[in-house]
């Protein structure tokens, strides 16, 4: 009896564990901003994202996800005006820059650097 109730309450903890830990994973989340933000993903001159020099991999996931989302924006709005990938990454990158707080770093013809203020 005594050891069913061991058991049960050791189950019932675990459960009540896991369940707090799957609900705080979306507090670590890691979001564009923040990698920004933390020297984790920089902007490219090409419209995408990459990971800055010396950087952790932490924001690779984030970095591949969001350069697909923007491949596939970035196709619908060539086909519409005619216009090759390429052209359309460049002026995403240059709509992009003027949004970005000094400190952010960024890719331009291959030299990474941070955005002066």
């Amino acid at each position: 009896m005594i050891g069913s109730f061991v058991r049960s309450a050791a189950a019932k903890t675990i459960v009540l564990l896991m369940l707090s830990f799957a609900a705080a994973i979306p507090a670590f989340a890691l979001d564009l901003v923040t990698a920004r933000a933390q020297g984790l993903a920089g902007e490219v001159d090409n419209g995408l994202l990459g990971i800055p020099p010396g950087a952790a991999s932490d924001a690779a996931g984030l970095v591949v996800t969001i350069n697909n989302q923007r491949r596939a924006e970035y196709a619908k709005i060539a086909a519409q005006n005619n216009l090759s990938l390429d052209v359309v990454g460049t002026m995403m990158f240059e709509k992009i820059y003027v949004r970005l707080p000094a400190g952010t770093w960024v890719q331009v013809k291959g030299q990474w650097k941070k955005k002066g203020g």
